[in-house]
């Protein structure tokens, strides 16, 4: 898979300390035109994400070194890019144990390498989505009352005070802000930021909503990111708060 942007091959970095795992996934996302290197070792991860800047991390969970989730935690303040959590059982702790650290999404390891490339595919296409919209300037600022998002470095402001968000939170942030005065569903989220149809069961995205929201709270208590029962989520942002 190649890079819109650049025609180059998409950078992935592979942590896997499953030598044979680690080389049937490489073997496999390789034959897609993607450009990946493999590590072993939790605390060579560190140093060489933060050196190599890959477009997309796949992150095992257990590592020698130090694990997936402390990868994560430490890097995360240093690089944009994606990260894909691999658990090797399909368990929702896990899961929200990764996307608390700032992980993107989560695959069971060992699963169909389809699924795990669709993974890949419904991140890589979030970046290559984002064009302007009504509400964004040619600098990439989208300002709503007391809420700025700069989407070129990636900044978000509320009353002039940073917000640090983790990558998934603020590309949910964007997929708000980017619908603003309308409801946006389950459905569509799910969609949008896992690539894949919502199933009625999957409450990630309630946690991620949850989370967010928590971060975007006014000192007056209010919240800006409003749950519309039964329909979704609605980003409701004033002119004076």
């Amino acid at each position: 898979m190649y890079n819109k942007d650049d025609n180059k091959p998409y950078q992935i970095l592979l942590v896997e300390d499953d030598i044979e795992l680690a080389e049937l996934i490489c073997e496999f996302l390789q034959r897609y035109n993607f450009s990946v290197t493999t590590i072993s070792n939790g605390l060579e991860a560190v140093e060489q994400i933060v050196i190599l800047q890959p477009d997309l991390v796949i992150l095992d969970i257990m590592l020698p070194g130090i694990s997936g989730l402390e990868v994560c935690k430490r890097i995360r303040s240093e690089f944009n890019g994606y990260i894909l959590m691999q658990t090797a059982m399909d368990d929702d702790i896990d899961e929200m144990l990764g996307l608390e650290t700032g992980a993107d999404d989560y695959v069971v390891k060992r699963a169909n390498p389809h699924l795990l490339l669709s993974r890949i595919n419904a991140l890589l296409r979030r970046s290559s989505r984002q064009s302007l919209k009504h509400n964004e300037t040619l600098d990439g600022i989208i300002q709503y009352g007391p809420l700025t998002i700069n989407t070129q470095n990636r900044q978000v402001e509320l009353n002039n005070v940073p917000v640090d968000l983790t990558t998934a939170e603020f590309e949910l942030l964007i997929l708000l802000a980017n619908s603003i005065g309308r409801v946006v569903s389950r459905d569509d989220i799910v969609q949008e930021i896992r690539g894949f149809e919502y199933d009625g069961l999957d409450r990630s995205i309630d946690r991620r909503v949850s989370r967010l929201r928590k971060k975007l709270r006014l000192k007056t208590g209010e919240e800006i990111i409003k749950t519309i029962r039964g329909v979704g989520y609605q980003l409701c942002v004033y002119s004076e708060l």
